[in-house]
């Protein structure tokens, strides 16, 4: 069995989406790839068929390899709902919580939970790409690492390091790890690539040359901006500071989402992006929610009660408020739901600290944090219009205004509130602008003429695109050979 791992000189460089084009690009040469990643750190994450949960890349290159995400194929996720601490969600199902105190401690088990998971998926597997987590250079945390060297080491992967020449020092990113990585770990780096070079990439070739006359690594190739990039799932918060792209002038309408402090599953509004008439603004902390919206959306969220917190503390209560009273709209997505209620009620501490305290009260509901986390594949009707998603939550909502209920499911049940004036709404479902009728419904009921665009085969679009721009770019018989293809 064949296999390769993708590592980075640091986050966001740009692993997850070369590992998409790669799956993409070695499964529509026929080949059985399967995606993995040991440990993911992220709060946007996919529901699998079974039930589970893991982070959004891996299942964006389940995709990619055209087969079904499982759990094995990001075994350990992370999902920060503190400054100090973190959901440990293992094999899909939440299992405690991380302390940031107790990091790179007590390891051994997930690292063991992790090379189990890599054997299992890479039995059906004719080539699997594994993507690592930050940095190999971290060699503080190299100690009890099992996202990168730690994990390559337990099983042997050729390791390809990424350098992102966008963000500049690209030839120290790549040099610099070579000389602190030790003897042992630089040996398992087999090549290098320079991701997100705009222009002429001949440009770059004397730089090139110093990184391979610096590491003893051969160049694999110099990877253009990938525009195809953009109409793919993000995952990692770091994308929500340039997603506000600039777009022409003339009449659209405007949906604004506060940037909450825990946002998740951010990846529900890409769909929008490409809607021609809508206007998609995420507000970031110390600016006021627009008075133009004709909807706000409270997105999801990994600590309801700690961002019900920072809503008040930005003012984007009082803004939400001021919305509704002036005729405005108003969507919330699971803890976006939860906040539009009069309260929420944590007795058992499951997001931190014991405690109840009051959400926006536009809706007739109660929220109580519970143990169980709810995870799971849903469709049905959503305003007449059919709609499929997922719910990925804790808590349970009860209320006179769940008699109104939002969303019908395919089964019978129901889910979501909507208030006595119709104006504002809310439900756990994620993902319900991604299905063209239900979200041509949401767009038209705001005064906006719908596309007909179908976001999934859009991304399937861009995964082919990418992976043509990886085969021009990329010395690909050099990967296969690393590979043991």
């Amino acid at each position: 069995m064949a296999a390769l791992m993708i590592q980075g000189c640091g986050s966001d460089v740009g692993k997850s989406v070369l590992v998409a084009g790669l799956c993409r690009l070695f499964t529509n040469r026929g080949i059985i790839v399967r995606p993995f990643k040991s440990q993911n750190m992220s709060n946007n994450a996919a529901v699998t068929s079974g039930g589970g949960e893991i982070g959004r890349a891996q299942a964006l290159q389940a995709q990619a390899c055209r087969t079904r995400p499982t759990v094995d194929m990001n075994p350990v996720l992370l999902k920060p709902q503190s400054d100090v601490g973190a959901q440990l969600i293992v094999r899909g199902k939440m299992s405690g919580t991380f302390d940031a105190s107790a990091h790179g401690r007590d390891k051994r088990a997930l690292l063991d939970v992790a090379v189990e998971s890599y054997r299992r998926l890479a039995q059906e597997a004719q080539l699997m790409i594994v993507e690592g987590a930050g940095s190999p250079a971290e060699t503080n945390l190299r100690k009890n690492d099992i996202a990168n060297m730690g994990f390559a080491q337990a099983v042997g992967l050729p390791v390809v390091l990424v350098g992102d020449i966008n963000r500049g020092h690209v030839i120290a990113s790549l040099v610099g790890a070579h000389a602190v990585l030790d003897a042992a770990d630089r040996a398992m780096i087999r090549g290098f690539i320079v991701n997100k070079f705009r222009g002429n990439p001949r440009l770059f070739d004397d730089g090139v040359q110093r990184i391979v006359d610096h590491t003893g690594w051969p160049s694999i190739g110099v990877v253009p901006w990938l525009e195809g990039a953009s109409r793919l799932p993000s995952e990692d918060g770091m994308q929500l500071e340039n997603i506000n792209a600039p777009h022409a002038a003339g009449s659209r309408v405007k949906i604004a989402v506060p940037q909450l402090s825990r946002i998740a599953n951010f990846d529900d509004f890409d769909p929008l992006r490409a809607e021609p008439e809508i206007e998609l603004v995420f507000v970031p902390p110390g600016r006021a929610l627009p008075r133009d919206a004709a909807l706000i959306v409270i997105p999801g969220t990994k600590s309801t009660i700690a961002d019900m917190e920072f809503m008040r503390s930005q003012g984007w209560d009082l803004d939400v408020l001021s919305h509704v009273r002036h005729g405005g709209r108003v969507l919330g997505i699971c803890g976006g739901y939860q906040m539009l209620g009069r309260s929420i009620s944590d007795p058992d501490g499951i997001e931190g600290t014991p405690r109840t305290v009051a959400g926006l009260g536009l809706l007739d509901v109660e929220t109580v944090m519970t143990g169980d986390k709810t995870l799971r594949e849903v469709s049905g009707v959503l305003m007449g219009a059919r709609f499929a998603g997922y719910e990925m939550h804790v808590g349970s909502t009860t209320g006179a205004g769940v008699s109104r209920p939002f969303l019908r499911f395919s089964d019978g049940s129901i889910d979501g509130a909507i208030s006595a004036d119709g104006r504002v709404t809310g439900c756990y479902v994620h993902g319900l602008f991604g299905a063209t009728e239900a979200r041509a419904a949401l767009v038209s009921a705001i005064g906006a003429a719908p596309s007909q665009d179908d976001h999934a085969a859009r991304v399937d679009a861009a995964l082919d695109e990418i992976a043509g721009e990886l085969e021009r770019c990329l010395d690909i018989p050099a990967l296969a050979a690393m590979a043991g293809l």
